[in-house]
């Protein structure tokens, strides 16, 4: 268990966070309970085992519902049944992705719209879903993945990087057509991350090291380093801050 900064308003939240059950996700719904917040989180795959474990180490367990992101119906009921159970959702993290590589001349109409499907149409409809909730509440904190790899101009996942790119775009309408109402939207953008998933599939020596080199801070990003800036604009202390993308990357781009 990774101690983070303690934000008091978080306490006795409503939580919800897709694709929480693993890598970022996991770290970002430990933190959470961390805060005594109650949090809820969706995911494909089982994650009874690692509900047990964050039971065990934070002394209260997640709400942990199974779906599939790209079922926009099953998506909607889920966030409604943890309304239902645990409060009108204040803090929304839009998390989960697939970040699969890809060669441009390889794509079908096809993989382009179960692309997008995963990484750009669910955070629409999650934001719409809990925007209600949060009016009533008197406001609220959404908080998008986005990802520096567009604004590197990355190559090798054309559909990937697109759908960050307008993850932002999203951010920014959404900032400005519901500010009046309370409710925040921010995009945090993390730069390589070394889950289970990346070390597995593409980090190479030569990879890592060519990333290093462009970093500011010579030290390869873990999953919780993520999780303090998404407390940050979850809570109060970033009241006054919406529309903004964070970058956390250890320096290699510059926002602004």
């Amino acid at each position: 268990m990774t101690d983070h900064p303690i934000f008091p308003d978080l306490k006795g939240q409503s939580v919800f966070v897709t694709g929480g059950g693993s890598g970022i996700g996991a770290a970002l719904v430990e933190g959470f309970l961390q805060q005594g917040a109650k949090t809820a989180f969706i995911q494909r795959s089982d994650a009874e085992d690692f509900c047990d474990r964050m039971e065990d180490s934070c002394g209260s367990r997640p709400m942990f519902i199974r779906c599939d992101v790209t079922d926009i119906g099953a998506l909607q009921k889920a966030i409604a049944e943890t309304s239902a159970i645990q409060g009108p959702i204040t803090v929304l993290v839009n998390n989960a992705a697939n970040d699969q590589r890809h060669r441009a001349e390889d794509v079908t109409e096809e993989f382009w719209d179960a692309s997008q499907a995963v990484n750009l149409k669910p955070y629409f409809f999650t934001c719409q879903a809990v925007i209600p909730e949060m009016r009533g509440a008197g406001g609220g904190s959404i908080i998008n993945f986005s990802s520096i790899s567009y604004m590197m101009g990355n190559s090798g996942y054309p559909s990937y990087v697109t759908a960050n790119s307008g993850i932002t775009g999203l951010t920014r309408g959404l900032a400005r057509e519901f500010g009046g109402a309370g409710i925040r939207v921010n995009a945090v953008a993390p730069g390589w991350v070394l889950t289970d998933r990346q070390k597995r599939l593409w980090a190479t020596p030569e990879s890592l090291a060519s990333h290093l080199a462009r970093q500011c801070i010579k030290e390869h990003l873990v999953e919780t380093d993520i999780v303090g800036g998404v407390l940050f604009l979850a809570s109060s202390a970033s009241r006054m801050m919406t529309g903004q993308v964070l970058a956390i990357d250890g320096g290699v781009v510059v926002t602004g």
